[in-house]
């Protein structure tokens, strides 16, 4: 009879043997099944960012439906689980731990907010959670790279500095801001302050309000006060809409820029005759031309599902197909340090018109940035 210790140290020999050929089973990441990614979303379903969330919501599940029409990644298909944050960056941290904790999603995809985002840092580094396409410019998630976070659009700082370089070069030097008083508004600010400095320019005047409940009267006084010849706004779809309305009952005619995040069709309706010549930067192709593959792919696929054809919905979109091909680079035995890994290996990606580049110690993602501004028929004119 053969020896106890003896039979299990070849029992132990079998297993690594057995399990180093591939021939026994790898335990499963969280979040993965052998028919299924469950990614997990925290994000503003209702509250101030509620449209554009919508929207990009939409566009994100329009190309999630058809990969898993198409059998998925891998034989996976993509099941989203969403939580509504209200666009409050404490439940945006309560939500994603009970993603993490609780759900076990594999991964975060596509929250929305800069203090919101920088709230959950700690729970993506601590529990090696990967989020994709925070929906946020701000230069902290830029440099230093964060090794659990991928950004897909651009830099906020890189749109503000595009506007600035736009008034300059059409002789418009007396250039203000007005920004929210949160992460968000002093990213905002900081890039506005090197874009006047590099060009040996002054503001015509700084403005701060709150982030809840501001006093958009107040600030639009102010502005009146200070007359700039262009003014920049920095701030969510509904204060934007509010300020702006106020500013322009308050009797000023100033040139009104704001950027990408409100670049939605929901706040072009919300905003209504106020918004005729606003300008928006974007930071994708526009979503209504079919001149680049990624317009005539988005165009296709949006109307087949019922989606919103707007630049907020084509951001969705990006975001979604960029998560899809990490995945799919990770390979069918799918972990989040694989994921990690080949998301890292996607250098100058061509999706069809818009350029995705990450490396270890680069998670910028893409660095389009073009203006927009809203036409009298509420269309954005390129």
């Amino acid at each position: 009879m053969m020896n106890p210790m003896r039979r299990a140290s070849l029992r132990i020999i079998l297993l690594a043997a057995l399990s180093g050929a591939g021939i026994l089973p790898v335990s499963a990441e969280d979040g993965v099944t052998d028919t299924t990614i469950l990614i997990g979303q925290t994000v503003g379903l209702t509250g101030t960012v509620a449209g554009p969330v919508k929207e990009m919501n939409e566009g994100a599940e329009a190309y999630f439906r058809q990969v898993n029409k198409q059998g998925g990644i891998h034989g996976r298909k993509i099941e989203m689980r969403m939580l509504d944050d209200k666009f409050d960056p404490a439940l945006t941290r309560a939500n994603a731990e009970t993603l993490i904790r609780k759900e076990r999603v594999f991964a975060l995809f596509q929250g929305r907010g800069t203090p919101h985002t920088q709230g959950i840092l700690p729970l993506l580094e601590g529990n090696n959670i990967p989020l994709v396409a925070p929906s946020t410019g701000a230069a902290i998630f830029h440099q230093p790279a964060h090794r659990m976070l991928f950004n897909i659009r651009a830099k906020y700082q890189d749109e503000v500095v595009r506007a600035v370089e736009h008034f300059t070069t059409i002789g418009i030097k007396a250039i203000g801001i007005l920004h929210v008083d949160d992460a968000f508004g002093q990213d905002g600010l900081e890039g506005f302050m090197k874009a006047m400095e590099a060009r040996k320019l002054k503001p015509a005047v700084v403005l701060k309000f709150a982030r809840v409940n501001p006093d958009n009267k107040a600030a639009a006084d102010e502005v009146v006060k200070a007359n700039p010849a262009a003014l920049i706004v920095v701030s969510s779809a509904k204060n934007t809409i509010d300020v702006i309305k106020a500013i322009r009952a308050a009797g000023s005619q100033t040139q009104i820029m704001t950027l990408s995040n409100n670049s939605s069709q929901a706040f072009v309706k919300e905003l209504g005759p106020a918004g005729t010549g606003v300008i928006v930067s974007q930071v994708t192709p526009a979503p209504h031309l079919i001149s680049t593959p990624l317009g005539q792919e988005f165009n296709a696929v949006a109307k087949a599902s019922g989606a919103t054809i707007s630049y907020a919905a084509m951001e969705g979109y990006v975001n979604a197909k960029v998560l899809v091909e990490g995945l799919r680079r990770a390979g069918p035995r799918l972990t989040r340090e694989g994921f990690v890994r080949a998301m890292e290996t996607m250098q100058r990606v061509d999706l069809g018109g818009l350029m995705v580049t990450y490396a270890p110690g680069d998670h910028t993602g893409s660095e389009f940035v073009e203006l927009t501004m809203i036409g009298k028929d509420g269309r954005f004119i390129r």
